[in-house]
């Protein structure tokens, strides 16, 4: 039987890459997803189940978390409806108020604690850090200090890999390499305002439009609207 991996899938771009190189170095999928009150929660979790039936994981190994704690405390525009939203700016410096305070840290913690339970090997996150949108809990050095936490924290014969495959990747080459795999981008979704169409505005939208339109190919989902510099 092949090793079991826990993939880190919001229904996104990076983390559907990330799930295709796992299921292509010959891991078993767990599927983990994380609803926390995001403004496309409905969206992104549609994504989600439409991913998992492409990869055809078991329902027993797709693992839905209501991350109520985070809409809570709130602190970013995706959570708090009294944050705007901006516009989206690829040259804008520093962190984004998108960046839903420390996030990743629990969607980690919970894949720590699930892989622990079903005897996963590895737990794979399309964290990106050379391309994205600055976000501090997308680094490669945050990932490397969570992964020795862990292990410091579990079972003796726990011992847990964390994979970030697509960490030093651009977006364009995310693009290559999930059409290389046959990854099922048009299941994805980035936006992080609609759930109808993508709006075409925000970070999220620009950065992915971006790395379509570099890797010469047509992005496969619906837009309310593309920026020219973007249009194939």
């Amino acid at each position: 039987m092949p090793d079991i991996a826990v993939v880190s899938l919001s229904g996104g771009l990076d983390s559907c890459v990330a799930a295709a190189i796992a299921k292509a170095e010959g891991y078993d999928l767990a599927l983990l997803h994380a609803d926390y009150g995001q403004l496309t929660e409905k969206r992104e979790r549609r994504a989600f189940q439409e991913i998992a039936e492409f990869f055809a994981v078991p329902e027993k190994r797709r693992l839905c978390i209501p991350f109520t704690n985070l809409n809570l405390i709130g602190g970013s525009a995706l959570t708090d409806p009294s944050i705007a939203l901006p516009e989206g700016d690829l040259a804008r410096e520093g962190v984004p108020v998108s960046y839903v305070p420390f996030r990743n840290a629990h969607l980690l913690a919970t894949a720590v604690s699930w892989a622990e339970v079903i005897g996963a090997k590895r737990i794979y996150v399309g964290f990106v850090e050379e391309d994205s949108s600055g976000y501090p809990d997308c680094r490669e050095i945050f990932l490397k200090a969570f992964e020795q936490a862990a292990n410091l924290g579990t079972r003796p014969e726990t011992r847990l890999e964390m994979v970030a495959p697509l960490i030093h990747m651009k977006k364009s080459e995310i693009v290559a390499k999930g059409l290389s795999l046959g990854a099922p981008l048009h299941l994805t979704w980035s936006c992080y305002q609609g759930e109808e169409k993508a709006c075409g505005r925000c970070d999220s939208c620009l950065l992915r439009l971006r790395g379509f339109k570099e890797a010469g190919s047509p992005d496969p989902i619906p837009y309310s609207q593309i920026p020219d510099e973007f249009r194939i």
